[in-house]
């Protein structure tokens, strides 16, 4: 019985550690993504575009960068889980 509760111990330290690590990572990825938009479009401003009402800009621009934020939070979750299913085993 004290294993079981041991174990439910560990499964919630990673799941707390494992959410804040991955917020940061979400957070960090919400700032680097458009930099390295800008970056690689050197010749476009893209927020100039969106403030003169480029639809099509702001689209490309929102939507890649969601799916990086998507894509880090999928590998995250990922993560935290295999944490959890470890730390119960």
């Amino acid at each position: 019985m004290m294993d079981v509760i041991h174990n439910i111990g560990w499964a919630i330290v990673f799941s707390v550690v494992g959410g804040l690590v991955g917020m940061m990572l979400v957070l960090l990825a919400s700032v680097i993504v458009p930099r390295l938009i800008d970056r690689f479009t050197p010749n476009m401003d893209e927020q100039k575009e969106i403030i003169r009402g480029n639809s099509a800009v702001a689209e490309y621009y929102g939507r890649l960068v969601s799916a990086a934020i998507l894509g880090v939070s999928i590998v995250v979750a990922a993560a935290v889980l295999g944490g959890v299913i470890a730390a119960l085993y």
